[in-house]
């Protein structure tokens, strides 16, 4: 079997000489090359002929974005972004994920130390999946987000009661670009209150979730301890927390705490879907998406079994299928649907007054 080619791309010397040392440990990667900015990196592509770009977002001459873009549009090729851990660059993220990069991971914020091998293992594991992805410029093409909400947002606030439905989403590689395209479907009166596992770095999340809420209808922020679990509102676990639930007299409370790595992650799908199989038991639907590894295939299956609807997202508009294939090879799922059926499938079923449609 031939090894995965990979070239790096990073104005820093320090990152084109880690890097490849993390990735050429892998018996089954290679680094074909190595580049200081975007527009020498783009002459070297047709000669190198990569299966996989790793690229740092902040270089001179070109920056990674617009790197990106002719990557993407000129050659298709899965692009992996390396970023750091600033406000800055976490915006920058986001746009290379809407403009068609795979993934990303992000330095330690002390990147000049031997702390940099910290994200071997996730940089190889990301390499690999890209590697299986297929080109970059299909994804961008089929699901595109959009660019403002569909139906304006009224200033006034709408009226708030105890959530009494529970829609709980676990989604990984893939994600910021699926749920873009899934949370501006539901209207302002979605009846369940949703919580969300993304598999995302502390730091990222907060400004996440301010993007989703731009563009969608719903509420969407970063849970905090003790936020109300509400119809209407998106709550997603933080980046480094697991995020679970408790029902009291007077509502549902966000619990976010720093237990254990469950799975490999923190925050963790299985945890909230454990969590809340727990609390609602049939009034819970399960939807696991996009992703990497194994995650919520365990805990979705609990929901299963105390009568909970169990939704997954289809091989074919995901990503990476590696989280939504284990549960269904492990029989937790009752329904398969293609991304652009879940946002519709979940309206009629919350009782949604309108059944809204994205056109892609």
């Amino acid at each position: 079997m031939s090894r995965v080619r990979v070239f790096v791309v990073d104005d820093s010397a320090l990152m084109r000489k880690m890097i490849p040392q993390i990735l050429n440990a892998d018996p089954g990667i290679e680094v074909v090359g190595t580049a200081m900015d975007g527009i020498f990196a783009l002459k070297k592509i047709a000669e190198l002929k990569p299966d996989v770009i790793t690229l740092d977002l902040d270089m001179p001459r070109m920056d990674g974005i617009e790197t990106l873009r002719h990557i993407v549009g000129d050659f298709g090729i899965p692009t992996i972004m390396v970023s750091s851990l600033t406000r800055k660059d976490a915006d920058l993220t986001f746009r290379a994920l809407s403009a068609g990069a795979f993934d990303f991971v992000a330095k330690p914020r002390d990147a000049i130390s031997v702390h940099i091998n910290e994200i071997g293992e996730e940089l190889v594991a990301k390499v690999r999946a890209a590697a299986g992805s297929g080109a970059s410029r299909e994804r961008v093409s089929r699901f595109r987000p959009p660019a403002a909400p569909l139906l304006k947002k009224t200033a006034e606030a709408l009226p708030r009661t105890r959530a009494e439905k529970i829609l709980a989403i676990g989604i990984s590689t893939g994600g910021p670009n699926a749920l873009s395209y899934l949370l501006p479907q539901f209207p302002k009166d979605f009846q369940a209150a949703i919580l969300i596992v993304q598999h995302m770095p502390a730091g990222f999340t907060q400004m996440f979730a301010e993007r989703l809420h731009a563009i969608s209808q719903i509420e969407v922020k970063e849970a905090r301890d003790g936020d109300l679990v509400l119809p209407g509102r998106a709550l997603i676990a933080p980046g480094n927390r697991h995020l679970r639930i408790k029902r009291l007299p007077l509502g549902t409370i966000a619990v976010l705490s720093d237990s254990p790595i469950v799975n490999g992650h923190r925050p963790s799908a299985d945890v909230l879907f454990h969590s809340v199989a727990m609390e609602y038991g049939a009034a819970v639907v399960g939807l696991i998406m996009t992703g990497m590894g194994t995650d919520g295939a365990q805990g979705i299956g609990e929901i299963s079994a105390v009568g909970g609807l169990t939704l997954a997202q289809d091989e074919a508009s995901c990503a990476v299928f590696g989280m939504p294939k284990a549960a269904i090879e492990m029989n937790m799922i009752k329904r398969v649907l293609a991304l652009e059926e879940i946002g519709p499938f979940l309206c009629e079923h919350y009782g949604a007054k309108e059944v809204p449609r994205v056109d892609g």
